[in-house]
């Protein structure tokens, strides 16, 4: 890294070219480490003092940086970086990965490949940023611009911020018109759609504006009515996404919202711009300006960063899927003693049905069949009985947290910043749990002593053990907590969490491609059922697609796991921790219950370990996705765990137990209340 004066020293060479020269002071700038923002503060006082002392070095500097203003073509910067590409989800990341391989031509004379090599660090944004707005304008003071006549950089500058607020303004009118947004808005074609009408405004303002840029017209613009226009382009942008929570989204769609308001937000910032420089009073504010600067960097910085596309992109899809699973998670979350007791005699019948489940994959396995064809009868077995449970109302405590934790996130809503409540948030969890915790006591209380039934049973009809001792004392090892049963308990949470996930895709996709509506008008369907019952099925599939997809897959990821394992060659199994509880109940029959308590211990307490594994895995992915999809930020995180231990400490009794009567009925008006 060279010293401020060696950089300064470089600038005074006849040949020294502005962009390098440029390059040069920022690295000699640039502190290490790059969050250390005191050092880069102190470094560009450094340069302040440097060039305010000595005209020598101050004018190379200050030429250079007109020069770099004058010469070269600044619209690719303000219409593309930040932006994200039209281009689509897929052709971008496919754009990044090959520019990070292959890097772009860089074109010297455009402005925003200027900056990539000035600012050559792709984190330089953060300090940046951090100095402060103070700190570069006194670099300017200290450049003393008054000296020269800035005009010809100036009005180039203009000129250039006029063009992008033409490009822009004709992308918002044409992505205004697209047909994804008018499936969801049809009164967009029905009335006078602002998207147009901007771009109408629009033109008036920059022709009045460059005539007056030119001396040869009044200062007659005003560009209010133009971000009144886009200010409704935006209310109209969370409308469409409103509406898509209910009637279903797409990753285009989303895209095309997220891609939308990134170029509403922009020319929004760039007419303030324009409007503060037309302005005599606010000329000297140069607040937008540095603001507009600082997004513009960071959107330089990070334009070929994979992970940043990844994490945003699939944020926001992430939460259009979690917005619909969110809702499935409501029914999951007891609130009142009726709900509660509801909840354990649900889990009491999903555990009647695994157990028998459990002893069907026995029977399956002790056929011996081909790897391929025990992993599609396992998977079915698997698949099959959870459906199976969802459509009797029964209900298995780890399929839980995947739709819990969206409901979870959900009552954070989106509002930005630090204005979020998580007091809500903190209740929800505890009601949560203690909801959980009562599915795992309802699953496992029955579904050990079924097992015992069906293995006495067996043995009673047929004379011999459901089990041989050998495969008894296999199982009950399968669960010892000392092995990889934590392992493998975790990616059965793994499981869950992407159960969640499509269960949340398949209730979008029914609301979004009409399902319901579809079946509806199906004449065979109409003949085979009737009205009144294809009307019920119609209604059964728009509120329970996602659901029995869930299942269903969630069945198949459990089945496949095993075979997965043995296909790669890699330590994969599932521990779930209701079907480990029935093949205790098994094992224990099969061995007439001669064992010591030490030997059941153990198996026991693996048992209850996986069922903790396998909510902890399930529930943290699922929460993590949804909150990072509204963009909670680590403070928020942070904050919300010291709630959260402070309500456990002072209110311990709802993390485990339902709210008295008395206080059930406290709370009852308030939901009924119609403006709660």
């Amino acid at each position: 890294m060279p010293s401020i004066e060696s950089a300064l020293q470089s600038c005074l060479q006849p040949d020294a070219d502005p962009i390098e020269s440029l390059a040069l002071l920022v690295s000699a700038v640039r502190p290490k480490p790059l969050k250390d923002i005191e050092q880069a503060r102190n470094s560009l006082e450094s340069l302040c003092f440097q060039l305010d002392q000595y005209p020598s070095y101050r004018v190379p500097v200050r030429n250079a940086l007109l020069s770099l203003l004058t010469d070269t073509s600044q619209v690719s910067l303000y219409v593309e970086a930040g932006l994200v590409a039209d281009t689509g989800f897929f052709s971008e990341l496919s754009r990044r990965i090959s520019n990070r391989l292959f890097p772009a031509l860089i074109q010297r004379d455009h402005l925003r490949d200027a900056i990539s090599l000035i600012f050559s660090n792709k984190d330089d944004h953060l300090w940046v940023n951090g100095v402060g707005e103070d700190c570069w304008e006194r670099l300017f003071i200290a450049l003393h611009l008054h000296e020269v006549d800035p005009t010809p950089a100036i009005r180039h500058t203009c000129a250039e911020w006029l063009d992008a607020v033409q490009i822009l303004s004709y992308r918002i009118a044409a992505a205004g018109l697209d047909q994804e947004l008018l499936r969801n808005e049809p009164t967009i074609e029905k009335f006078e759609s602002p998207f147009l009408t901007q771009n109408v405004e629009a033109r008036a303002f920059l022709e009045a504006y460059q005539a007056w840029l030119l001396d040869t017209g009044p200062a007659t613009h005003d560009g209010k009515h133009i971000l009144v226009l886009l200010d409704q382009c935006e209310q109209l942008v969370q409308k469409i996404r409103r509406n898509a929570m209910q009637r279903g989204t797409s990753i285009a769609l989303t895209y095309k919202l997220w891609h939308l308001s990134q170029h509403i937000d922009r020319m929004e910032k760039l007419l303030v711009v324009l409007h503060d420089w037309s302005n005599v009073e606010s000329r000297e504010n140069g607040t937008h300006v540095f603001a507009l600067a600082s997004e513009l960097l960071r959107g330089e910085n990070q334009k070929n960063h994979v992970s940043n596309h990844l994490r945003d992109s699939l944020g926001m899809i992430a939460l259009r899927m979690t917005e619909n699973a969110g809702r499935t998670g409501e029914h999951y979350i007891t609130e009142t003693r009726s709900e509660y007791f509801g909840m354990l005699r649900s889990a009491m019948l999903g555990g009647v049905i695994v157990a028998f489940m459990a002893a069907m994959k026995l029977v399956l396995a002790k056929l011996h069949l081909a790897p391929l064809t025990e992993a599609f009868a396992f998977s079915l077995n698997y698949a099959l009985g959870f459906v199976l449970i969802h459509i009797l109302h029964g209900t298995v405590a780890t399929k839980q947290p995947a739709m819990t934790a969206a409901a979870l996130a959900a009552s954070i809503g989106e509002t930005p910043g630090k204005k979020r409540d998580l007091s809500q948030l903190v209740n929800l969890i505890a009601r949560t749990v203690r909801s959980q915790l009562i599915a795992i006591l309802g699953n496992v209380c029955m579904v050990v002593p079924v097992a015992i039934g069906i293995a006495m049973l067996v043995h009673m009809v047929s004379g011999d053990h459901f089990l041989t001792p050998q495969k008894s004392l296999e199982l009950m090892d399968s669960i010892n907590p000392l092995g990889p049963t934590l392992f493998y308990a975790a990616i059965a949470g793994v499981c869950l969490f992407l159960s969640g996930l499509i269960a949340g895709y398949y209730d979008n996709m029914a609301i979004y491609n009409h399902i319901p509506q579809r079946l509806r008008q199906l004449p065979s369907l109409q003949r085979l059922l009737g009205k009144v019952r294809l009307e019920r099925f119609a209604v059964y599939v728009e509120n329970n697609l996602g659901a029995l997809a869930g299942n269903f897959y969630f069945g198949l990821l459990l089945g496949s796991m095993t075979a997965i394992g043995v296909l790669f060659g890699l330590p994969i199994d599932i521990r779930h921790i209701t079907f480990s509880a029935a093949y205790l109940g098994f094992s224990l029959t099969a061995l007439d219950f001669a064992v010591y308590w030490q030997s059941v211990l153990l198996p026991a307490a693996g048992v209850m370990l996986i069922g903790l594994t396998n909510l902890a895995v399930s529930f943290t992915l699922a929460l993590i996705v949804a909150l990072r999809a509204r963009q909670v930020s680590f403070a928020q995180e942070r904050q919300l765990v010291i709630n959260l231990l402070q309500h456990l400490r002072s209110h311990t009794r709802d993390f485990f137990l339902p709210p008295r009567k008395a206080d059930e009925q406290a709370v009852e008006p308030e939901k009924n209340d119609p403006e709660t």
